[in-house]
């Protein structure tokens, strides 16, 4: 294990404790120039996320994702857990807390843009952001521990940047705004349950990194706070690992019953004149759009007869009819 440990984290690589704590605790050497500029640059990254997301713009949102500081308290939680510093601890869960806040109300500010009802599922920013599965904390975890390991080794800070976009801490909280200023609180619990997934993800990769590079003996930390701490650990990842199982299982039934119900639907449609459009789903209920000539349709009595052995009494099926027709408003010459 030791020799391991040698080659991930070489000695002469290895960052000091004194070092990694000066660059994780906002509280510690110069205070004032750390706070503000965390400040600054999350006021700025709550900004620019909150209009990429409503201008659908992904350069935009990679832009704030780089500038987002959030991932500093987040590791000094990690930092603080492995060193047996407890003031860390909870100086950095109240940074992260005040964050969170900060950047939801921004977003929330920015939702006023909007049309009352938007359809912010054709929004990609917001839709890939609201329905987080378990392969987001399997990637978060991977970041997680990429992000510690740039943060332990001297040579590897190059990295970082890379690190913020591929964690993105700031853009969920930007589409919980969003999402609650329209009134899609079901979309905000999704947005919000990746950005909590993520947090815990760079906690537990990060504890464990920093307790590979031994930096609980630097500290001399006490086994008992530590095992406290391991234990409050352990508790989030299940609670973080469940909702994001059932939610990768509701994914993968969606599929199948996608697939079902575009089959069944199109043998329905094909008795008029119309033709599907799409199907789309919010929550356990799924939408067939529909455009039809004149909103003719045949029988919907016909469509549920054949999905009742297709999809389980829980899902719900509803028929969107479009009128296929242009219809002038003003002629002009």
């Amino acid at each position: 294990m030791a020799k391991f440990t040698a080659l991930l984290l070489p000695s002469l690589q290895r960052n000091p404790l004194t070092d990694l704590l000066d660059q994780l605790d906002l509280g510690s050497g110069d205070r004032v120039g750390k706070r503000s500029g965390f400040v600054i640059m999350l006021v700025l990254s709550g900004i620019i996320a909150a209009a990429g997301v409503l201008l659908d713009s992904t350069a935009t949102v990679i832009g704030a994702m780089i500038i987002a500081p959030l991932g500093t308290p987040i590791l000094g939680i990690a930092a603080g857990i492995v060193t047996g510093r407890a003031r860390l601890v909870v100086a950095s869960v109240v940074w992260v807390a005040g964050a969170v806040g900060a950047v939801i109300l921004i977003g929330a500010a920015f939702s006023i843009v909007l049309p009352s009802g938007a359809n912010l599922s054709a929004n990609a920013q917001i839709a890939g952001r609201t329905s987080p599965q378990l392969m987001d904390l399997v990637a978060a975890l991977a970041t997680g521990v990429a992000g510690a390991f740039a943060m332990s080794r001297k040579d590897l800070s190059a990295v970082l940047p890379g690190v913020a976009i591929a964690i993105s801490l700031v853009p969920p909280l930007a589409v919980v705004g969003v999402t609650l200023g329209q009134g899609d609180f079901d979309g905000a619990i999704g947005a919000f349950l990746l950005f909590f997934s993520n947090v815990v993800s760079l906690i537990i990769a990060g504890a464990i990194v920093f307790t590979l590079a031994g930096y609980s003996r630097d500290a001399l930390a006490q086994p008992g706070r530590r095992r406290r701490a391991y234990s409050i650990i352990s508790v989030l990842t299940v609670l973080t690992v469940i909702p994001l199982g059932l939610n990768t299982l509701v994914i993968v039934a969606q599929a199948t019953w996608t697939a079902r119900i575009q089959t069944a639907a199109s043998a329905w449609i094909a008795d008029g004149e119309g033709e599907i459009d799409g199907i789309t789903w919010k929550s356990l209920v799924a939408r067939i759009s529909v455009q039809a000539p004149g909103g003719r349709i045949p029988p919907v009595s016909e469509l549920r007869d054949a999905l009742e052995s297709e999809v389980p009494s829980i899902v719900a099926v509803e028929v969107d009819v479009t009128d296929a027709v242009v219809h002038p408003v003003i002629e002009r010459d």
